[in-house]
């Protein structure tokens, strides 16, 4: 079969040729991006006199007709189109005419289609990951609400450190999220411009109006270089990198389920419906959506790697070492979207064990620090003198089978013998947690503050489903 750009060649492709050059098999997944930007395109040409508007009813009609042949399954895709566009417009000439179907790439280039269709993908996605992240913001904060009195050990090096509450843990994924929020719609911002126009990588000497394509495909605006316009792939790599961030926050929150799902912790039971079985094991009740989402974090990692390495030393303009963009960004796409929807239902289930969460807190010495404190503001001790002093009681109550908590005044003052009774109370667990009211702070004060920080962060973001 001839192709459409087989005009100053003599010889046909080679099979090898056709195979190793081909996309169609996965930019197939772009045909609503390049039917929506042929429609758009198509219109412009006729206002601008490019086309008549009898072409251009033809043409709008046969884009219709071949979305619904895509969607219902009776479209023939082939590499013998090499890629979605081509297809497309050879179809297209084959249901209202060449004369007709061959005038719609009137002013436009493959490049500056692939720059459009695959933008228009990124910009998608981008928004569709937003609403993600805002999903599981809401269950996090919801859950952070109901556990503000339920207290747990605060970690550093994965030892015990200080008393924290279940809701100020979870908050401190909430900001993360919020973050990794802000960065999709600032990338969005950023990159909601339209290429189309550019053509090869010059313009065109055609009267096109590239604003109006840009309005009809829902662009803030246009690219201001031709150039650049075909041969950007930051749009991408930004969607990569904040894809890559996400899965690093939510790698680090399923690290933490799965420690605390395990034996040794118990704070927390994951639904059966979240859950597998061993096939040898009939016992075992495994983490593996959390487990996934930890593993999927390397593939998302090497999917930016993968399209930062290809574009590193590319010369202007386009290449086709680009047609290595999409297949990254698709996995990655695909399995940022389908993580956070599994994550946040999981997240909804999970069983809090309140009971172990607290017997955890009476090890490890938690309430250290405010009898450090206590010699500072109380007993006029150097920092760094109190400091021993506390270390010294922590080593007294090791040797005596206790947490520090428990020690009672006699013990305490024969390490420190200016230590009064006030301190037995600052050694509570909650009068520990309650004593940080500095913003960011675990307390009860410091923690509605962080809350009512998240539900106005989501009720000005929240977008109508």
């Amino acid at each position: 079969m001839q192709k459409m750009w087989q005009g100053r060649f003599n010889e046909a492709s080679s099979e090898l040729l056709e195979a190793f050059n081909a996309s169609i098999e996965f930019d197939k997944e772009l045909y609503i991006q390049d039917i929506n930007g042929s429609k758009a395109h198509a219109k412009m040409l006729a206002k601008c006199n490019i086309i008549d508007d009898e072409t251009a009813k033809k043409i709008l009609n046969g884009l219709e007709q071949i979305k619904s042949e895509i969607e219902n399954g009776e479209f023939k895709f082939s590499i013998a189109d090499e890629d979605i566009h081509m297809a497309i417009e050879k179809r297209l000439s084959q249901i209202i005419g060449a004369e007709f179907g061959g005038k719609l790439h009137t002013a436009r280039s493959r490049n500056d289609q692939v720059a459009l269709d695959f933008r228009l993908f990124a910009l998608g996605a981008n928004m569709e990951i937003a609403k993600l992240i805002l999903d599981l913001i809401k269950t996090l904060s919801q859950i952070a609400k109901e556990h503000k009195s339920t207290l747990m050990p605060g970690f550093t090096h994965l030892q015990h450190a200080q008393p924290v509450s279940l809701s100020y843990h979870l908050l401190a994924y909430g900001f993360m999220l919020i973050r990794d929020y802000d960065r999709l719609m600032s990338s969005y911002k950023r990159n909601n411009l339209s290429p189309l126009g550019s053509c090869a990588m010059a313009g065109t000497p055609h009267p096109i109006d590239r604003e109006m394509v840009a309005k009809e495909l829902g662009f803030s605006g246009i690219t201001p270089n031709a150039m650049d316009s075909v041969s950007d792939r930051d749009f991408a790599l930004e969607l990569l990198f904040n894809i890559s961030v996400i899965f690093t926050h939510t790698s680090r929150m399923c690290e933490e389920l799965i420690l605390w799902s395990s034996s040794e912790f118990g704070y927390i039971t994951i639904s059966d419906r979240f859950s597998t079985g061993s096939s040898i094991m009939p016992q075992k009740k495994n983490p593996d959506v959390a487990e996934l989402i930890r593993g999927k974090t390397g593939r998302a990692y090497g999917n930016l790697i993968s399209l930062l390495t290809t574009m590193k030393s590319l010369p202007l303009a386009y290449n086709k070492d680009m047609q290595e963009d999409k297949e990254p960004l698709f996995d990655s796409v695909k399995n940022a979207k389908n993580s956070l929807i599994i994550l946040n239902e999981m997240i909804k289930e999970i069983k809090f064990n309140k009971e172990n969460m607290l017997k955890a807190c009476k090890t490890g010495h938690l309430s250290a620090t405010d009898l450090a404190d206590y010699l500072v503001k109380q007993k006029q001790i150097p920092f760094r003198q109190a400091h021993f002093i506390t270390g010294k009681c922590v080593a007294l109550a090791e040797s005596l089978g206790k947490d520090l908590s428990e020690l009672n005044l006699k013990e305490l003052q024969s390490i420190e013998p200016s230590i009064d009774s006030d301190a037995l109370g600052l050694l509570m667990l909650e009068s520990s947690k309650e004593a940080r009211k500095s913003i960011g702070g675990t307390s009860d004060y410091s923690v509605d503050i962080q809350l009512e920080l998240i539900d106005k962060f989501i009720k000005s973001n929240d977008i109508e489903r």
